[in-house]
């Protein structure tokens, strides 16, 4: 038979009316009444929850941090990306660069911090070009803290803009959630920061060199890691100075600390 039986409450059919073929049958989604579901196939293991519900958002749930020394800045972070408790990607970058010798950190909804460093990133070119030299990090900081700040109540984004320029030499700046600018000699945000802080208290010393600030990083990222379930992966350091940029990752298997 070439007639459909439309089983939805639709305006005008009643519950098994049938409908010919040539009518136009209404997609579900705008029938009145109708919950537009997702089909699922018997026995399939996904609760109902996961598939009737809308998804969660992408989170840098996370730890990252920045310790500036006496030439520059060194800046870490770890890798997972999360999804609600789903591990989305576990190798991701969050030290993301601004300009040559200016980067940030980011935590929070990975579209907002991605959005804020691209708009920035736009801005900042711009700006060195009729400069006709680096922007400083004071500028790129004022920049991102601009945008939080007029945006925040729409906005979920924790950030650390760091980096060297000819004018400050190496500096910190924390962006927390609401858009506040603070210039600090170290920072640390995202949510495995809380586990960490008081070891941060105890250990971080005015003064210290390159290697022992990038040290302090590592092991600091290591303790969240091994705590909050949002952190983990690899960690990955950068260190901005005047004459570079060094990145590097220490693995998952090779931390300087493990549960």
């Amino acid at each position: 038979s070439s007639d459909l039986t439309c089983r939805a409450a639709a305006a005008g059919c009643g519950r098994g009316t049938r409908v010919t073929n040539m009518e136009v049958i209404a997609p579900r989604s705008l029938q009145p009444g109708i919950r537009c579901e997702r089909h699922v196939e018997e026995g399939c293991p996904y609760r109902e929850d996961d598939i009737m519900s809308p998804e969660a958002a992408v989170s840098t749930g996370t730890t990252i941090m920045a310790v500036e020394f006496d030439g520059g800045v060194v800046m870490g972070a770890d890798s997972r990306t999360s999804t609600g408790t789903y591990v989305a990607n576990r190798a991701s970058r969050k030290v993301s660069k601004v300009h040559d010798r200016v980067f940030v950190c980011r935590c929070g909804s990975a579209a907002d911090t991605q959005a804020l460093t691209g708009f920035v990133l736009n801005y900042l070119g711009q700006h060195s070009v009729e400069l006709g030299k680096l922007p400083t990090v004071n500028t790129a900081a004022n920049l991102f803290k601009m945008m939080a700040y007029n945006n925040k109540d729409n906005l979920m984004a924790g950030l650390i803009v760091a980096g060297w320029d000819e004018k400050r030499g190496g500096q910190v700046y924390s962006i927390p959630l609401g858009g506040a600018r603070l210039r600090v000699p170290w920072a640390c945000d995202g949510s495995g920061s809380t586990f960490i802080l008081g070891y941060i208290d105890e250990n971080y010393r005015p003064g210290m060199s390159k290697s022992e600030c990038v040290d302090f990083v590592r092991k600091a990222i290591a303790y969240a890691m091994a705590r909050d379930g949002s952190s983990g992966g690899v960690i990955r350091t950068v260190v901005v100075t005047k004459d570079a940029v060094e990145e590097s990752m220490v693995e998952g298997d090779k931390l300087p600390y493990g549960p």
